[in-house]
């Protein structure tokens, strides 16, 4: 079987650009446009097309991050939609997006990640209609979605207030594994199962319950998107790492060196805006990129372990105990 992972340098969200040079980017690249609801800086941007509707829109791919061609496309699928439910969104649809290496990589191959993206976005009822494709030296695969949302019932970054509870819908841990498969060919059932499972229920509770402030935890791992929700709120994240669940197998991993150059990226680029009193391998799974994981809430569901809170504005962003 062609091992998919050893044909790219990077693997899911993991080869994000760091989150330090992304946001020096945007800035230059992205004027302010009036009637916007969201733009740059969270997981989808949104735009209010009536009283009682915005549009959402987002797009999401990545290099593979699993062998298996099927399982590849059913999280990357997962990932692309997991943005329109981070905003509190419906997906209404989606166009693929292929890169691929025609002539390394048989077609038959791309043929499986595209089944697979279909597959996922079949059980989001969201309608998969062409897209695109080039020839390119690495494969990648993703989406581009359209959703929408109430404009008033949006989950925001910014929209965190003092004492609430912070919720975490997924355990952590993904990244780790998925590099150890990349390294060994050993395969982790239960991190696919966790990373092909749609935020869809979450969402819908996290709404629901009147939560507005909330995020996905992908690329730049818990520690970077609870720093993202604490600074666009103007708050600090106290973190319970005792409350945080991971998956069999995570510290193990990080043990045994299998981790991903972006999450130590991660770590880089937050350390300066936190204190961080945990052992270096729970301080690496907190930093852990994470592919298609699940959603940070600022406040309780159904199912959803309480990992700490928002608190009002400390010398620190995030504060992990």
């Amino acid at each position: 079987m062609t091992r998919l992972t050893q044909t790219a340098a990077g693997g899911g969200c993991a080869c994000k650009i760091p989150p330090g040079e992304l946001e020096s980017l945007l800035a230059k690249a992205l004027p302010a446009f009036p009637g916007l609801l969201v733009g740059a800086g969270d997981d989808a941007a949104a735009i209010r097309i009536d009283g009682d509707r915005a549009v959402l829109s987002t797009i999401d791919f990545f290099t593979p991050v699993v062998d298996d061609p099927r399982d590849w496309g059913r999280i990357a699928a997962a990932n692309a939609l997991s943005d329109v439910y981070a905003m509190g969104g419906d997906p209404v649809l989606a166009v693929n997006l292929l890169c691929w290496p025609r002539t390394t990589l048989p077609l038959e191959i791309a043929a499986e990640v595209l089944g697979g993206g279909a597959e996922i976005a079949a059980q989001a009822r969201c309608p998969v209609a062409g897209g695109h494709s080039i020839d390119d030296p690495e494969p990648k695969y993703g989406m581009a979605v359209t959703g929408i949302a109430h404009p008033d019932r949006l989950l925001r970054n910014d929209s965190g207030t003092p004492g609430t509870p912070l919720s975490l819908t997924k355990p952590l841990g993904v990244g780790v594994l998925n590099t150890r498969h990349k390294a060994t060919g050993e395969v982790f059932p239960h991190a696919v199962a966790a990373m092909v499972t749609l935020n869809a229920r979450a969402s819908k509770a996290a709404i629901d319950a009147g939560i507005r402030c909330g995020t996905d935890v992908t690329g730049f791992g818990l520690l970077g998107h609870a720093l993202e929700i604490a600074r666009a709120s103007d708050l600090t994240a106290v973190i319970d790492s005792a409350a945080i669940p991971f998956l069999d197998g995570a510290r193990e991993a990080v043990r045994d060196g299998y981790v991903s150059g972006g999450t130590r990226r991660n770590l880089d680029w937050v350390r300066p805006h936190a204190d961080l009193s945990t052992d270096e391998t729970t301080t690496l799974l907190l930093a852990d990129a994470q592919t298609s994981g699940g959603l940070l809430l600022a406040g309780e569901i159904p199912g959803a372990p309480v990992i700490g809170e928002l608190v009002a504005r400390r010398e620190h962003l995030v504060e992990v105990r």
